[in-house]
């Protein structure tokens, strides 16, 4: 037999164990979609707000008067102290003013950890179409703000300082409940104070919130009818970020290559089942195969000795 075929004990056994293949485990990410990174918050602020309605005298129409002085939405400051509207059918299309102030302006600022808003107005008069020489509302001074942060109570506060004249006539409000002048021939308005609203996220306050009805029967103005807010802020919280999930912790696991080999096991004989109470092992087999080899050629080299000393002799 050819050397180079001869396959050992050894080699035999080195060819019969199983090989065991462990698979890397995969990388995860500190991020991905759980891990939310949160909202600016929001705000929004408005010096004045009209919600009018003006009725015409030469036509059966209405023509709406929605306008605001200074309303900006966060990040923005806005500083106009003036604000005229033009309307069709009323001073023969000329423009209407209906806000002049000394000081008027309005701020917003947003960002992830806070959002805030602010109006200030000093020395204000406010008109409407018909009443183009007497002012609807007269104030000093009138300011609002709201704050909304992260992980807080939003708040919010009012303030009306000064005198307050309502179609000429010097006013006290009071935060009872709203206040009415009426001026007969001319109309009715009715004044609520400082009102301020909170929720768990949000924060609204206005100074000086006014019902109009008025009848003027100039600048061929019938009616006016609606609704004025005098320094408006609102802001909204911060939305916070997520927190990230934790991250699976790795594990080795058999590759699907190590759980496709067979289940090979050496050879044994019913002798060999009792080889751990005997102090053997599994390779006793293949021990005892070749002692008996080295025996069987030991012998043979003996044999071999004793013929060629006698044919000697």
């Amino acid at each position: 037999m050819n050397s180079n075929t001869l396959r050992t004990p050894a080699a035999l056994l080195a060819a019969a164990v199983p090989v065991v293949l462990f698979a890397a485990a995969p990388a995860h990410a500190t991020g991905g979609p759980g891990a939310g990174s949160g909202a600016e918050g929001k705000a929004s602020a408005a010096v004045l707000r009209t919600g009018l309605d003006v009725g015409l005298l030469n036509k059966t129409v209405h023509v709406p008067l929605k306008a605001s002085l200074n309303e900006v939405s966060a990040p923005a400051t806005a500083g106009k102290t003036a604000l005229t509207v033009t309307l069709d059918g009323v001073d023969q299309g000329k423009p209407v003013s209906v806000l002049r102030a000394d000081v008027a302006t309005a701020r917003a600022s947003a960002d992830r950890t806070r959002a805030a808003a602010e109006t200030n107005l000093v020395n204000a008069k406010v008109h409407v179409p018909g009443l183009p020489l007497l002012s609807l509302v007269q104030v000093e001074k009138v300011s609002s703000k709201a704050v909304c942060e992260a992980g807080r109570q939003p708040v919010a506060s009012a303030n009306l300082l000064g005198s307050v004249t309502v179609l000429g006539k010097r006013t006290t409000l009071t935060t009872g409940g709203p206040t009415r002048v009426e001026v007969p021939g001319v109309g009715e308005v009715s004044l609520v104070l400082s009102g301020t609203e909170t929720t768990t996220r949000t924060a609204a306050a206005s100074a000086l919130r006014l019902k109009v009805s008025v009848n003027p029967l100039k600048l061929n103005v019938a009616e006016v009818e609606g609704e004025l807010v005098l320094a408006e802020a609102r802001c909204e919280s911060p939305v916070p970020a997520s927190p990230a999930p934790p991250a699976p912790q790795p594990s080795a696991k058999p590759s699907s290559s190590a759980s496709a080999l067979p289940d090979v096991k050496p050879q044994t004989s019913g002798t060999q089942a009792n080889l751990a109470e005997t102090g053997g092992s599994s390779l006793t087999p293949y021990v005892a195969g070749g002692a008996v080899v080295l025996l069987g050629v030991g012998a043979g080299a003996l044999v071999l000795g004793r013929g060629r000393h006698r044919n000697g002799a």
